[in-house]
């Protein structure tokens, strides 16, 4: 995974045992990074249609929200789990990494915004290149980063 300059600060300074002025902590800022590549790892089991791994990263809340590839715009936990399930149906093969990550933690949100870029398989069962701008959004809940927000770019192949 690549990382920008502003994330591998954050996680030096976090490193270094530093507090920014938003009260984080190298644990804090490092259980963020954690919870976004264990997002990322679930993602790549959607693309063989293995959907468990996606559910452990989010919160199953009703107050999430899922903006995806396909265009749909879904809240709550019942409606996010059906669109990833919906998802892993597809079996779009392939693999995302987050690339140009740029990180926010605060006390109980953090805002990762970065790239999800690599290849997948499209409606025509073509390989096809990706790269979408991507916003996740994590809460801490029972000591816990969980998903609460994830937001993508639209795949034209997808948004039909």
């Amino acid at each position: 995974m690549m990382k920008s300059r502003s994330f591998v600060i954050l996680m030096a300074i976090a490193a270094a045992g530093v507090i920014s002025s938003r009260g984080v902590e190298a644990a804090d800022a490092a259980d963020v990074a954690a919870a976004n590549t264990a997002f990322y790892a679930a993602l790549n089991k959607i693309f063989v249609g293995d959907v468990e791994p996606m559910r452990e990263v989010w919160s199953h809340a009703d107050d999430i929200s899922y903006m995806g590839p396909n265009g749909r715009f879904e809240i709550g936990w019942a409606d996010v789990s059906k669109d990833w399930d919906r998802q892993a149906a597809l079996k779009l093969g392939g693999h995302v990494e987050p690339v140009e990550t740029h990180a926010v933690v605060g006390d109980v949100l953090a805002v990762i915004s970065n790239y999800e870029q690599g290849e997948n398989t499209n409606a025509k069962d073509k390989t096809e290149r990706v790269r979408l701008r991507a916003t996740n959004v994590y809460r801490l809940e029972q000591g816990k980063w969980k998903m609460v927000g994830h937001h993508t770019d639209l795949l034209p192949y997808l948004a039909k």
